[in-house]
């Protein structure tokens, strides 16, 4: 790829833009400039109107009903002044777009390579062989091994990262000079997420193109580039170079946006309430949790040997391959990996939502591993899961109020004053309130919805709340103020916490004991102070190495690193 060369003209330059959607004005008065090669990240909360300002520099909002107002200039194109064709030339071959889902960016009926070939013969008039050799050699640029013969592949046949990887190949193909991401490594692994910066990164170097990215990850700004922009309700708040703006704000909001960033070196703040049992001692991987010596009592829920595999023959796939774990009253285990790890077939097991294959599973001393689902009513209760997308788990044609009365409900409430006097309780307990019972889901944010699941998952009076990536889609304050209702909770009502999630600094946060997983099997467990400090498996160690650091300084350094690591 060549490297663009230097222009006096600035790649960027927007001037009191504004967005509007209907009467809400989500973009007020934003102004900035993007130099030819330079990198800015536009960091805020969900809400804060960065999305819609990025979509605002393609022309994206066109024909979506958006009222767009002030001046965007985009390598030498008035987006908004521009007519359809002069758009067309824009995108893809001057600026392009990186979206945050690549399921949805991506047409699952056709191979990845012609799609990628399809905006070459659009925007360079290339032959139908020209393009598809020149969409092997993006794919083979960002990283996707054996390109040649993936290119044939549709979007399901490739990973979270290989997809996204697929789409900045489709951005890269035309050789554009400034590439807009939005969010791309939100739904990704740490270590996935840690390759995708870097390719970012190392495209930036070797091509000279700029980068505006889009996220609500801090971290992932003191990665990845030059100078950040905080926004809060549609307005500019703080704007720098990143090390100036991360390690000294000048505004309020963005000193409380910093202190909400989870840190991997930060041991938990609150202890747990009861004195009681967690391992003692750093576990063996695959040590049975049975009540050994090192247990001070009996655990409230414990997997002993848990495996769960899916098909038969030669198309079998071992998705758990024999787990030993144990959960008490008052304490979280967190368990950490990668996709496709296990954890969320653990965790599904574990409420048995998923029947094992084999191992015991005890809850409260009684095997319920094997039981059927009549044998396991008098359980279901006191087993709950908050899973990862609230949207998914909510029914959208029923008021939020009668999905947390669900479990009231199935548990023989007939009294429909004391229902309703119930779920008002449990939502003025998660934060919201008493009249939002008649609301639907689509009527809350991202953070309030995960709280209607969470009451939801209280009003069964559980021992035991399986967490399966509760926070992961929540931007950082949002996200912190789950994660302290969480421990607020398990402090008053003594439950049983197991908190799965890829982001390690999060689980750190809340765990006192963390089991670490890699293809279906546990690598390390132990306290999590000992885990996080000591690590002791090669793998463990990679994944703490993959954690975005706040100090763009430390990232230059552990970017450093990855790089030998490869090389070696």
């Amino acid at each position: 790829m060549t490297k663009h060369e230097p222009s006096v003209e600035p790649l960027a330059e927007v001037a009191g833009l504004t967005v509007d959607f209907g009467s809400v004005r989500a973009v007020d008065g934003l102004s900035f400039t993007l130099e030819a090669g330079g990198a800015l990240a536009v960091v805020g909360e969900s809400g804060s109107g960065k999305s819609a300002s990025a979509y605002a520099l393609l022309g994206l909002h066109r024909g979506t009903g958006a009222r767009v107002g002030g001046t965007v200039r985009v390598a030498g194109t008035d987006v908004n002044a521009a007519d359809d064709r002069e758009l067309r030339a824009l995108r893809g071959a001057q600026a392009a777009m990186v979206f945050q889902d690549p399921l949805s960016s991506l047409d699952p009926y056709y191979p990845v390579g012609d799609q990628i070939a399809e905006v070459l013969r659009v925007h360079r008039r290339l032959s139908r062989r020209a393009a598809r050799a020149r969409a092997v050699e993006v794919l083979d640029r960002v990283g996707i091994p054996d390109a040649a013969r993936r290119s044939r592949l549709r979007p399901h046949e490739f990973s979270g990262g290989m997809r996204q990887r697929t789409l900045i190949a489709m951005a890269l193909a035309c050789e554009p000079r400034l590439i807009v991401a939005d969010e791309p490594t939100t739904a990704l692994d740490v270590t996935v997420q840690a390759q995708i910066l870097d390719l970012l990164h190392d495209l930036r170097q070797e091509t000279g193109m700029g980068l505006l990215l889009v996220t609500h990850d801090v971290g992932v700004a003191a990665e990845s580039v030059d100078e950040v922009l905080v926004m809060r309700g549609g307005r500019e708040v703080e704007r720098g170079p990143v090390a100036r703006v991360l390690g000294a704000p000048r505004e309020a909001y963005t000193k409380e946006l910093l202190a909400a960033v989870p840190r991997v070196e930060t041991r938990r703040a609150v202890p747990p309430v009861t004195p009681g049992p967690v391992l003692s001692s750093r576990a063996a991987v695959g040590a049975p949790a049975d009540g050994s010596a090192d247990e001070v009592s009996v655990p409230l829920l414990e997997a002993v040997d848990l495996r769960r595999e899916f098909g038969r023959g030669s198309g079998r796939t071992v998705a758990v391959g024999g787990v030993s774990l144990a959960v008490h009253a008052g304490r979280t285990l967190g368990i950490v990996g990668e996709s496709g790890s296990g954890k969320t077939t653990l965790g599904r097991m574990l409420v048995r939502l998923l029947d094992p294959t084999a191992g015991r599973l005890r809850y409260g001393g009684t095997e319920i591993g094997s039981l059927s689902e009549k044998e396991l009513r008098p359980f279901r209760r006191e087993l709950q899961m908050v899973f990862q997308d609230p949207v998914a788990s909510l029914n959208p044609r029923r008021s939020v109020g009668e999905s947390v009365a669900d479990p009231l409900r199935a548990a023989g409430e007939r009294d429909e004053e004391r229902v309703r006097d119930r779920v008002g309780a449990l939502l003025e307990r998660v934060g919201l309130d008493r009249a939002h019972f008649e609301r639907y889901p689509h009527e809350f944010s991202g953070g309030q919805r995960q709280r209607i699941g969470i009451a939801r998952a209280l009003a069964a009076e559980p021992k035991v709340i399986v967490c399966d990536e509760a926070v992961s889609a929540l931007d950082v304050t949002t996200q912190a103020q789950v994660v302290a209702l969480l421990a607020e909770l398990q402090r008053e009502l003594s439950i049983g916490l197991v908190f799965i999630a890829h982001d390690l600094a999060v689980v750190r946060q809340v765990s006192d004991h963390v089991a670490v997983m890699r293809g279906g099997l546990i690598v390390e467990q132990g306290p999590a102070d000992e885990v996080y400090e000591d690590p002791r498996d090669p793998y463990t160690r990679q994944l703490l190495a993959a954690v975005p650091a706040l100090d763009p300084g430390l990232a230059a350094a552990r970017r450093a690193a990855r790089k030998e690591l490869a090389a070696a």
